[in-house]
């Protein structure tokens, strides 16, 4: 889903740069309030395993891979507003650091990937929260359901976004068949991915998650919370230098759906395009996988502190910033 610049018409470039500037500084407000001690490092955390996560392309059809969006599995973790600005560090630092998504089309990028997925992921896994147990298994299980639904609404997003502003003579029904068609199969990786993080978390410290705050689980029984924390940094260094490795290097769905429908060709080159990590690979290192394995490891250092140092900056503006907070289950 990261969109090169090009895919949309500049005022549509420019009206989705306004929105999700909007969405984005009402995240900030509503973070200041619901960010506690514990969440600002899961919170870093976060968007540290999100990016090493999004370098893994899977396959879901021939010729077309996915990888994870990441906007539901924030929101359950830490409620939809700080979720939302979890996603955006990464889409941004991707777009800076790695030259993936363009620079004009980062409205278009942070509404479809990080706002749609995050709040609309939270709609329906609070939907799910009612329908199923409440229970952790309850909770994994809405989660996935969630992870799955926020693709395709991403997909729908950027559809209709093509409606209003297409840079290429393609039929809106076309696209949107295709979108949807496609991200249908990425999302049942997005859900999976999503289900089993949340539940892994669940069943180390059930207490960081705030789509299960209703279930009054204590952390007594899993590790401290710096333990957690440097064992999750351990697990997306990992993923960011190791799993990547096996991406397959495949067209994502956006892509595929660009070429297919005929409008690859407004794709204009990233303004960083050379830059030391573009497309993940490190400028000068001539072995492929020590290139991406840098790449990736600088990608998740710097999304940790970038992350980290926002969510502590957004924390320390609260009014009595000191007091522990604890995330409401309505988000």
């Amino acid at each position: 889903m990261h969109a090169p610049d090009g895919f949309l018409t500049l005022p549509a470039a420019v009206g989705t740069g306004l929105i999700s500037a909007g969405a984005v500084g009402a995240a900030l407000r509503q973070s200041r309030e619901q960010l506690g001690e514990q969440q600002v490092p899961l919170a870093g955390l976060t968007a540290a395993f999100v990016f090493a996560a999004q370098m893994v392309n899977f396959p879901v059809a021939a010729g077309t891979t996915g990888h994870l969006l990441g906007g539901a599995l924030a929101a359950v973790l830490l409620g939809p507003w700080v979720g939302m600005l979890v996603v955006t560090v990464v889409v941004v630092v991707q777009a800076l650091v790695f030259a993936d998504g363009g620079l004009s089309a980062l409205g278009y990028n942070v509404l479809n990937m990080a706002v749609v997925t995050s709040l609309g992921g939270w709609g329906v896994f609070r939907l799910g929260r009612r329908l199923l147990p409440a229970t952790r298994t309850g909770v994994a299980v809405a989660a996935g359901v969630a992870g799955f639904a926020a693709v395709v609404l991403s997909a729908v997003a950027f559809s209709l976004q093509w409606l209003v502003g297409a840079s290429a003579p393609v039929p809106f029904d076309r696209v949107f068949v295709a979108m949807v068609g496609v991200h249908l199969l990425i999302g049942v990786g997005e859900g999976v991915i999503t289900g089993l993080t949340v539940a892994a978390v669940l069943r180390t410290r059930a207490d960081l998650v705030a789509g299960a705050s209703d279930l009054r689980v204590g952390a007594a029984a899993g590790p401290g919370l710096r333990r957690f924390v440097l064992g999750g940094v351990a697990v997306s260094l990992l993923v960011a230098a190791g799993v990547a490795q096996f991406a397959v290097d495949d067209p994502d769905g956006l892509e595929r759906v660009a070429e297919d429908t005929g409008f690859a060709a407004a794709e204009r080159e990233h303004a960083l395009a050379n830059s030391i990590f573009a497309d993940y690979a490190t400028a000068g290192v001539a072995n492929e996988s020590t290139s991406l394995a840098v790449a990736g490891i600088a990608g998740t250092v710097l999304t940790l502190a970038i992350g980290g140092g926002l969510f502590s900056a957004v924390r320390g503006r609260a009014p009595g910033a000191g007091r522990p907070r604890r995330h409401p289950v309505g988000g």
